[in-house]
């Protein structure tokens, strides 16, 4: 009993020690871990460019213009509906401003606190512009240095990635090697598996929700179709919140309740869309984890890391996963990590809608 107790001591001791390297070390791990997952996402192609005789130098500055060329066009799609939803602006703030007017009426009404106390009471709690400024700027910053160091991470790994690999594989017996060296395959194949994946997923939802969008008459559209499809990126808040926004922004455009219903309605149908044929057909089961640990890595990734941990969380968890299952006293971690088996009649679908996709082209 004092033995298995001490043991498990042992292991919460190492778990809490993990989770706090990972806190400390947080500014020198996020960059990392994000530009060596981009860089699994341009393996494939940056090997193409190898075989073909490209020298590896080339073959990396061509995956590094590529990126750079897909993150300018992202936010300049961005940029360009967030300026046609400016146009707006008027309105909201004028309806923001008759909204605060009736709730410094109410407040006057329900606890007899004047509305000169009020703006009292706002001006001490409000930070003065030079602490915003000085904040924004800090941000600003810091958001700088992170992307620039993402984009030297992610050229140096995919350089040195054979180098890299030949290490990982040193640090184990000759015997291991080959059991190594799948493990190192797997969790790059799951790495790719679930960027691609996702790509394909949010042009899809972006073109759901837009055309959902479209036909029922919300204002911006495909701004608020872009925006649902991109907060993917985090499962199952992401969608619920980008709905939510849609929601607000539209009520206080004077959408009638039906307009509003017809939103949750769209999102409705866009999730069970998702849920029971996007995800099956371009995710698969490799990349699966159970809804269950998908919301507790979430938090757990937010605690530590912030913005970036919600992002990063699930694909290090698949990678994880990945490690978990080929190493014999961790395989009751991937398994309860990972996805239930699906039922046969579910495979049955999946397989049928995958042979009538090929049928049809």
């Amino acid at each position: 009993m004092t033995t298995s107790l001490s043991s498990v001591i042992k292991k919460l001791l190492v778990l809490f020690l993990v989770f706090s390297g990972l806190y400390f070390a947080q500014e020198f791990l996020i960059p990392l871990c994000i530009g060596g997952i981009l860089a699994t996402l341009f393996l494939p192609f940056c090997n193409w460019m190898e075989n073909k005789k490209i020298p590896k130098s080339i073959a990396v500055l061509a995956c590094f213009i590529s990126l750079l060329l897909i993150i300018i066009i992202l936010i300049s799609l961005l940029g360009w509906k967030i300026s046609e939803l400016l146009d707006d602006l008027t309105l909201i703030k004028q309806k923001a401003i008759t909204a605060g007017n009736g709730l410094q009426q109410y407040i006057f009404n329900h606890l007899n606190i004047s509305i000169t106390e009020q703006f009292t009471i706002l001006k001490k709690e409000q930070p003065s512009y030079s602490n915003i400024f000085q904040t924004i700027f800090g941000s600003l910053v810091s958001i700088l240095a992170s992307l620039i160091l993402v984009f030297v991470y992610f050229a140096f790994l995919l350089y040195y990635r054979n180098h890299i690999k030949n290490f990982l594989l040193k640090l184990v017996t000759p015997s291991k090697r080959e059991e190594m060296e799948q493990v190192i395959y797997n969790a790059t194949r799951v790495s790719q598996q679930y960027l691609l994946g996702l790509s394909k997923m949010i042009v899809l939802l972006w073109i759901m929700y837009g055309v959902g969008f479209s036909i029922i008459g919300v204002e911006n559209a495909i701004f608020f179709g872009i925006l649902c499809g991109l907060l993917e990126i985090v499962p199952y808040v992401g969608n619920i919140t980008g709905t939510i926004l849609t929601v607000l922004i539209a009520a206080a455009n004077g959408a009638n309740p039906t307009l509003l219903g017809g939103i949750v309605i769209i999102y409705g149908v866009v999730q069970l869309v998702q849920g029971w044929v996007l995800e099956p057909l371009i995710l698969g089961p490799q990349v699966k984890i159970n809804p269950l640990f998908t919301i507790i890595v979430l938090v757990i990734g937010q605690l530590l890391w912030g913005i970036p941990g919600i992002i990063l969380a699930i694909p290090l968890t698949a990678m994880f996963k990945i490690i978990c299952d080929h190493i014999e006293p961790m395989q009751p971690y991937g398994f309860l990590i990972g996805e239930i088996q699906i039922q046969k009649k579910e495979i049955e679908f999946v397989e049928k809608l995958k042979k009538s996709i090929k049928t049809k082209k």
